[in-house]
């Protein structure tokens, strides 16, 4: 295939793609900010592994972290931002036109 008629594949954001970021991205577009001991457990994955997935959405502009103290006891909260909002919903987008087949953008 040549020039822009491509499958859909290719638009595919890479940040993304891996499955613990579509995991990480797909928590966080259903809720306005989750706690990052919620969010390892629900996705199930260790501390360590959130972290450098959370960095790296996080340098890409997908993602804010904040960091809160409750009751005395220190917290970080995550959310994503106006941008991974949109790059979630475009790579949702994408994945539908693979569902359906459709060999064009």
């Amino acid at each position: 295939m040549t020039g822009n008629t491509g499958h859909p594949r290719h638009e595919l954001d890479q940040l993304i793609h891996t499955p613990v970021r579509l995991s990480i991205m797909a928590a966080l577009a259903a809720a306005e900010k989750v706690e990052f001991r919620f969010l390892r457990d629900t996705i199930e994955i260790s501390d360590s592994l959130l972290s450098k997935h959370m960095l790296t959405l996080e340098e890409a502009g997908y993602v804010k972290v904040e960091k809160a103290f409750i009751s005395k006891k220190p917290g970080t909260w995550l959310s994503l931002t106006s941008k991974g909002r949109e790059a979630f919903q475009e790579y949702v987008a994408v994945l539908e036109k693979i569902m359906k087949g459709s060999p064009h953008a």
